[in-house]
C-alpha cells in the first residue's frame, strides 16, 4: 500500500484496537494489569535501581503507576515524557507524587519543573503490536523520533494485551521495534527480526505489588 493508504489503515486499526480495549470491564483490565506488573517485576529486577520512564495511562491503557510506585520504594528514579514541540524528540522529566504537572497533548499530565533525566529503560504502552516487535502508537511518531535522537538507546519494554496483537503494522523505515513485549500472558524477547515467547516468568521472591 502507498503512504496515504498506510496512514488510513493505521488510523482504522488504531481506532478499532482502542475501542476494543476500552470495551473491557474494569475487573478484566485490573487482572491484566496485575499480571503484567508481576511479569515485569520478575523479568526485569534491574528496574528497581534504574532511571525508568513510563507513560501516564489514557484510554484504558496499561496503568504502570502501581508498579512504578513499588519500584520507587526500591530505589528507582521514575520519569514521564514531555512533548517539547511538534515533530521534535521528547524529553523526560522526573515524576513522583507531589511534582507539579500540566496538561499536554491528549490531556496527558507532564512534569513542568522537575529535573530532566535520560532513562535507562522505558515502559511503553502499545495500541497494537506484531510478531516482529513493532508497535502501533497514536501516530505522532514521537517515540521513534526520540529513540533515534538518544546517544544511548534505553531498553524499551512494550506493554499491551494479547488481544492487541495483529499480523503486522506494515513497518516503515522510521519505525523502531521494541526490545521486549509484556502481556498478561507473559514475556516476549525480540531476537533479530521476530519475537520469541519466553513464557510466564517464575521467581520465588517478588516485590509486593499493590
Amino acid at each position: 500500500m502507498d503512504a496515504e493508504q498506510l496512514k488510513a489503515w493505521r488510523k482504522s486499526e488504531r481506532t478499532r484496537l482502542i475501542a476494543a480495549r476500552a470495551a473491557l470491564d474494569h475487573a478484566t483490565l485490573e487482572r491484566y494489569r496485575h499480571s503484567i506488573d508481576i511479569h515485569i517485576a520478575r523479568s526485569f529486577p534491574g528496574l528497581a535501581s534504574a532511571k525508568l520512564a513510563f507513560c501516564w495511562p489514557i484510554r484504558a491503557e496499561y496503568d504502570a503507576r502501581h508498579l512504578v510506585r513499588t519500584l520507587r520504594e526500591l530505589g528507582a528514579l521514575t520519569a514521564l515524557p514531555v512533548v517539547v514541540a511538534p515533530r521534535q524528540p521528547l524529553i523526560f522529566r522526573e515524576w513522583h507524587p507531589g511534582v507539579e504537572t500540566a496538561l499536554g497533548p491528549l490531556e496527558i499530565p507532564y512534569p513542568v519543573n522537575s529535573k530532566e533525566i535520560v532513562p535507562d529503560a522505558v515502559l511503553l504502552p502499545m495500541n497494537g503490536w506484531d510478531g516482529a516487535g513493532y508497535r502501533l502508537g497514536y501516530g505522532g511518531g514521537f517515540f521513534d523520533r526520540t529513540l533515534v535522537s538518544m546517544p544511548k538507546k534505553p531498553t524499551v519494554i512494550g506493554v499491551a494485551s494479547e488481544m492487541a496483537r495483529i499480523e503486522t503494522i506494515h513497518p516503515q523505515s522510521w519505525d523502531i521495534p521494541v526490545d521486549w513485549v509484556v502481556t498478561e500472558r507473559g514475556v516476549y524477547r525480540r531476537d533479530q527480526r521476530s519475537l520469541t515467547f519466553l513464557g510466564e516468568p517464575v521467581l520465588h521472591e517478588t516485590p509486593s505489588l499493590r
